[in-house]
Parts: structure tokens; C-alpha cells; sequence
């Protein structure tokens, strides 16, 4: 995988004194920590309704010593921001060729030397929509690793890891029993996240 802002030594520590900073400043309070038999994982980045989820995302994985990468849609990756967003640890998607994207990830995972968790966002987009993608589900059940629970409840300003979850290959029961963990958080835009299988 690419190098990003969580690689780049002094500007990582530099970025999280901030984060941590402006997050408490602003009433947000940080929860879990990765366990150690997640350091290569795939975190669900649910509820997803808001541009703003990305900086606060950010910003919680410096607070939370983090080594993540996320997957865009291709069009936030043109010029002139196309580096900036791969070196804050973005990976574009072309929605209309994504059939081997799963296999593909799921090989990085596997393949990366050190600590690597992949954020996917189960609703795909940030507009309201009534089924999750299963893209995390089935990158996590390739590569052999935990999904990590990480969400971002407006409502009431707490971000964090919550538990782990091991794919069975099961995924219709596995895919409920994922959506009752987020049934109580609210997205920016809670009228857009509908979690129903």
C-alpha cells in the first residue's frame, strides 16, 4: 500500500496532538482501542450520511494510533486533490469496474508488511439507502481478518472502535447481527442511514 499521513513520521504526531485537541474542544469524546489481534482489519465506517464524516474519521484514527485506509468514489481523487486524498490514506473506486475489488483488497490486506485497517462504508454512498453493500464483509472473510465495529454517532458526539466481529461465511446472519450493533447511532444526516436488512 501507498505511504500516507499515518506513515509520514513528526506530521503524524503532529496531526493526532491537533485532532485529539480540536475533538475535545468540540465535545466529541473517543472510545475502544484496536486490539492487537486486529492490527489488519477491515473497519465498517457506518453511519455514513455526511462530507463530513471523512475529516472526522481522520481525526479519529490519529486520536486512535491508526493505520487506515479508505476506499472514494474516483471522481474525489482527480485534480488537483488527487494526491492529497491517497496521501490521507484514499484508495479510488470506479463504481462501474469493481467486480475484483474485493479479491483486490483482500490480497493487500494479506500482502501488507505492518499494521494496515481498511475503512468501508457499507451503504456505498452518502445518500439514503435501504440495503448495506457486502464488499466489507466479504473483503474481511478473504483476507482472513476481523471486522472492527468503528462507528460515529452524532446524536450524542462519540466516535470509537466497538467489538470485533469474525465472519462466519454466514453472511445473512452475520450481516443482522452487524446491523443490530448500529441500530442506536445517528448519522450528520440521520434521515439518510436506514438500517434494515
Amino acid at each position: 500500500m501507498h505511504r500516507t499521513v499515518f506513515t509520514t513520521p513528526v506530521v503524524n504526531t503532529l496531526l493526532r496532538g491537533l485532532s485529539i485537541a480540536y475533538l475535545k474542544l468540540t465535545g466529541w469524546r473517543v472510545e475502544g482501542s484496536l486490539p492487537e489481534v486486529a492490527r489488519k482489519s477491515v473497519l465498517i465506517a457506518a453511519p455514513h450520511t455526511s462530507n463530513w464524516d471523512l475529516p472526522y474519521t481522520l481525526m479519529v484514527a490519529f486520536a486512535l494510533r491508526l493505520n487506515i485506509y479508505w476506499m472514494g468514489k474516483q471522481s474525489i481523487f482527480k485534480a488537483p486533490f488527487g494526491g492529497l486524498m491517497r496521501w490521507l490514506g484514499g484508495i479510488p473506486v470506479n463504481r462501474a469496474q469493481s467486480s475484483n475489488l474485493v479479491a483486490a483488497s483482500a490480497d493487500a490486506i494479506r500482502a501488507a508488511d505492518g499494521p494496515l485497517q481498511l475503512i468501508v462504508p457499507p451503504e456505498g454512498t452518502r445518500s439514503k439507502t435501504r440495503y448495506w453493500k457486502t464488499g466489507f464483509y466479504y473483503i474481511a472473510l478473504g483476507a482472513k481478518v476481523p471486522i472492527v465495529m468503528a462507528y460515529m454517532d452524532y446524536a450524542t458526539k462519540r466516535s470509537g472502535l466497538g467489538p470485533l466481529f469474525q465472519p462466519t461465511g454466514d453472511v445473512d446472519a452475520d450481516m443482522a447481527a452487524i446491523k443490530v450493533f448500529y441500530a442506536p447511532f445517528k448519522g450528520k444526516n440521520a434521515d439518510q442511514f436506514e438500517n434494515v436488512n
